[in-house]
């Protein structure tokens, strides 16, 4: 008798170098365990025909379907010009739609064959569209038959496993291959605790994974879900709890703000009153900045809720303590603009040392890459000699020329835009840890949060500084209605005679990314569908300044002009001097000049749901009105479309967050950009799963209190070192 292989062992061993060599280039599957680790994304039931309605655009999906018809066309063409070429389209059916596969040439013969109306099969491809029509160009298949061969029935008993699959390896490939691997499942380390296990009623590891590959019933799918769920939630809160638990211990400086100093000086000066919102979450964060071990908060805010102004605070109190704080943004654009914000917010405070400064103030310096050499000199020279307080910068900051007096307090805006080791090496510029404040534009629903920034505390601001106005969303079908997309360049003139200003967006810069090649773009769906490219932005500012916006000043903004230039746009823009500004998302977070009333986002279903949110949030600003228009050529009944309806539905960034979330994969989620690794979630939905979630937080947070190191419990130091790769232990260590 063989021996079982271990759960470490490669898969080549087990599977054979080619079969091993696609599992890892495109699945990213390395050991057996990786392999009875790759769940299935559903399960098909012998007799029972898959839903092909619903069948997403531009991916590899798997469907159980019956042959309705099957016809042989014969057509001439340059490789068979007499009509010899072959075309083949086989119509199946799930008795509520249809769908088209296509053969074309050589490969025509087998499935002529075997195709016959009433066979019923399991067909693999990618959905593409051709006519308006959605269809399964050169599919895979795999014959479902009742008799003795080996079939996918024979292994799969009545509920056939779907997994997901890529172009080179079919789902029924990797059943089989689950099938030489499943023996292996009795060898896994079961993590979770006995007591928790039992207290729950979940069923053992070994278990769970050979009822999700081969389950004989529904309730087999439940058993085996519940379980595995719990193991992903759990270990993932276990690694974040130990984590909290590190920080609690580390050391900081405590930073309590003079009662007369920088700050109050700050407040006097303020022409409002700051909301019930930014006072109640000032308070949380002076409260954390006061104690002897660092500050970890997650602020995360309704766009426009006014995080800059309470992050400002934040800084002016370690400054007012002796220390200095360091902001940290995405973008020269950004950190410009957050720069020019912070000035004019701050006044005489921010011109400390400076002839007509204010006695109580500090400088405020800048520090980007493009920075010219004296700016730059005379930046670090103000860090090193604490001259400046307050830093605003982008990964320049993060440079091992630049060192600070005495770090006290790091903010980073829009976090997620920002690798791990680039956190990290911040942080490490303080003679202590320095407090950490991570600021969010992006709502993020309460499961996310306790999953993704499970080691910060969370602040919410909610609330809408007085003086914003509504803005109203509206969807511009352009191709089914070409007179809504001429309203739509009169209402940008009518705003502009108003004496306000307009954004127009668009997906791309254009020029020599118009061919996918040599641009390195990822051919979209769409293009396919519309025979198109996205809009550019060099493209449409020329067609708007010759055409519908004729005679207005109309220019452009997009990552690859030159930093100066690209600040030089800005500057004229925010001074009112440009009526148009034709931007790539480059202008999507922080970008503040409450003028602007108007945006129209072209393509808009080629951006996704909470950059959209992002993107509205430039408008509205100021005492006007604001209106967004979202241009598409999407079909009515698309999935597309219906997700740019829920955008034009909604101000609420938390309902848009969680609509995200529900159209996006788990892994995309938990940043796995930022890992660098596969996500640890493959069973847990964030959304639907809230109550594991949190119930795994509270098991978590009393088992690392009890046993930090978790001493008593090896099997879950295992599961941790497995499930949270060192990769991804960097990436919560350093979140």
């Amino acid at each position: 008798m063989d021996a079982v292989p271990a759960l470490d062992e490669p898969l080549k061993k087990v599977l054979g170098p080619a079969t091993a060599k696609v599992m890892a280039e495109h699945l990213g599957l390395h050991t057996v365990g990786d392999l009875l680790h790759h769940y299935p994304r559903r399960y098909e039931e012998r007799g029972q025909l898959t839903h092909l309605a619903d069948l997403p655009m531009d991916e590899h999906v798997t469907v159980v379907a019956q042959v309705a018809d099957a016809r042989l066309h014969t057509f001439a063409s340059a490789k068979a010009p007499r009509g010899k070429g072959q075309r083949l389209e086989v119509t199946i059916t799930d008795g509520s739609g249809r769908l088209q596969l296509v053969f074309f040439g050589a490969g025509v013969h087998k499935p002529h064959k075997e195709l016959l109306p009433g066979t019923r099969a399991m067909f693999a491809g990618k959905v593409s569209v051709f006519n308006r029509r959605m269809q399964l160009a050169h599919p895979a298949y795999e014959l479902l038959r009742g008799d003795a061969e080996e079939t996918v029935e024979t292994w799969a008993g009545a509920l056939i496993p779907i997994y997901p699959a890529t172009a080179k390896l079919e789902s029924w490939k990797i059943g089989k291959a689950l099938q030489t691997v499943l023996p292996s499942a009795q060898e896994a380390v079961d993590p979770l605790p006995d007591s928790l296990r039992a207290g729950r009623g979940l069923v053992a590891l070994p278990e769970a994974l050979l009822k999700i590959h081969r389950p004989h019933t529904k309730a087999d799918i439940e058993d085996a879900r519940a379980r595995l769920k719990w193991d992903e939630a759990f270990v993932l809160q276990v690694a974040l709890a130990r984590r909290r638990h590190a920080d609690a211990q580390l050391p900081a400086v405590a930073r309590r703000p003079e009662p007369d100093g920088l700050l109050a000086a700050f407040d006097d000066r303020l022409p409002f009153t700051l909301t019930e919102g930014q006072q109640k979450v000032s308070a949380e964060i002076f409260t954390d900045l006061a104690t002897e071990h660092p500050m970890h908060r997650l602020l995360q805010g309704e766009v426009g809720s006014g995080k800059t102004m309470v992050a400002l605070r934040a800084m002016l109190a370690v400054v007012d303590a002796g220390g200095q704080a360091a902001m940290l943004a995405p973008t020269e654009v950004l950190a410009q603009q957050h720069h020019r914000s912070v000035t004019e917010m701050m006044g005489e405070l921010a011109e400390g040392g400076m002839l007509g400064g204010a006695e109580t103030g500090t400088k405020v310096t800048l520090l980007t890459g493009s920075m010219g050499t004296a700016a730059r000199r005379q930046a670090l020279l103000d860090l090193a000699t604490a001259e400046a307080g307050i830093v605003i910068g982008t990964h320049a900051l993060i440079e091992d020329k630049v060192k600070f007096h005495d770090l006290g307090l790091v903010v980073v805006d829009e976090q997620h835009r920002f690798g791990v080791e680039q956190r990290d090496a911040l942080r490490g510029k303080g003679k202590q840890p320095p407090h950490l404040l991570v600021m969010t534009a992006t709502p993020i629903p309460r499961t996310v949060a306790m999953t993704v920034f499970g080691d910060l505390e969370t602040s919410v601001l909610d609330q809408l500084p007085a003086g914003r106005s509504p803005i109203a969303s509206h969807v511009v079908p352009a191709a089914d209605k070409p007179h809504f997309l001429a309203r739509a360049w009169e209402r940008v003139r009518e705003e502009v005679a108003n004496g306000h200003q307009a954004y127009v967006v668009c997906p791309r810069i254009g020029d020599e990314e118009d061919d996918p090649k040599k641009s390195g773009r990822k051919k979209l769906p769409e293009d396919e569908a519309e025979k198109r490219p996205p809009l550019a932005v060099l493209d449409i500012a020329e067609q708007l300044a010759r055409g519908p916006l004729k005679g207005l000043g109309v220019e452009v903004l997009h990552g690859r002009m030159q930093p100066d230039d690209k600040d030089a746009v800005m500057r004229r823009f925010t001074a009112g001097d440009v009526d148009v500004l034709v931007a790539t998302t480059v202008i999507e977070v922080g970008v503040n000049v409450p003028n602007a009333t108007a945006m129209v986002i072209m393509d808009a279903d080629r951006f996704g749901v909470s950059q959209l949110h992002q993107l509205r949030g430039r408008v509205g600003r100021g005492s006007a009105p604001g209106l967004c228009l979202l241009v598409t050529e999407m079909p009515e009944a698309s999935a597309a479309r219906q997700r740019l309806d829920a955008v034009a539905r909604t101000l609420d960034g938390f309902e848009l967050s969680r609509i995200d979330l529900e159209q996006r994969r788990e892994g995309d989620v938990l940043g796995q950009a930022q890992s660098g690794t596969r996500s640890s979630l493959r069973m847990l939905a964030v959304i639907d799963d809230e109550e594991i979630i949190a119930e795994a937080r509270e098991e978590a947070v009393r088992i690392v209190a009890a046993d930090p190191d978790l001493t008593g419990l090896p099997a879950l130091r295992t599961a941790l070192d497995a499930l949270l790769d060192e990769e991804r232990e960097q990436y919560l260590e350093k979140g």
